[in-house]
């Protein structure tokens, strides 16, 4: 099950694109002309960036043996993305935020890492099957 969430979330990163249309409420907020809003799917990029290193600090903390697979895996989301310099530093942000979280509280591997651990592969891939069926192409 495991390897399983870890291979949906996978494939669903890569599959996603930059989104085609917004809202016509977010077209309507006033924007710098050389500055593109955000996708309706903002939020939900920068939980999964966070949830991504969350991911990356609490594997290796239980000795998952996978390497630097999460972090290799924001680094496609980013490529995928092509954020511009601002959305950039959010989504970075939001990453190594996910992994100050967890080393504060986590020294060691425990039974709650480990749930945190599989509850994350859980909410991640489902975060990128929502963002990849509703707004991928």
């Amino acid at each position: 099950m495991r390897k399983l969430t870890a291979a949906c979330l996978a494939v669903a990163l890569v599959a996603l694109t930059p989104a085609a249309a917004l809202p016509a409420a977010a077209q309507a907020q006033q924007v710098a002309p050389d500055v593109a809003p955000p996708p309706p799917y903002e939020d939900q990029l920068l939980r999964l960036s966070e949830i991504l290193c969350a991911i990356h600090y609490l594997r290796q903390l239980c000795k998952s043996d996978e390497g630097s697979v999460w972090r290799e895996q924001m680094e496609k989301l980013i490529e995928t993305e092509a954020p511009d310099e601002a959305r950039r530093a959010r989504m970075v942000d939001r990453f190594n935020r996910g992994y100050e979280g967890y080393r504060s509280v986590y020294l060691s591997c425990t039974p709650a890492a480990a749930e945190a651990s599989e509850r994350y592969l859980q909410e991640g891939a489902k975060i990128a099957a929502d963002i990849t069926a509703r707004y991928g192409k």
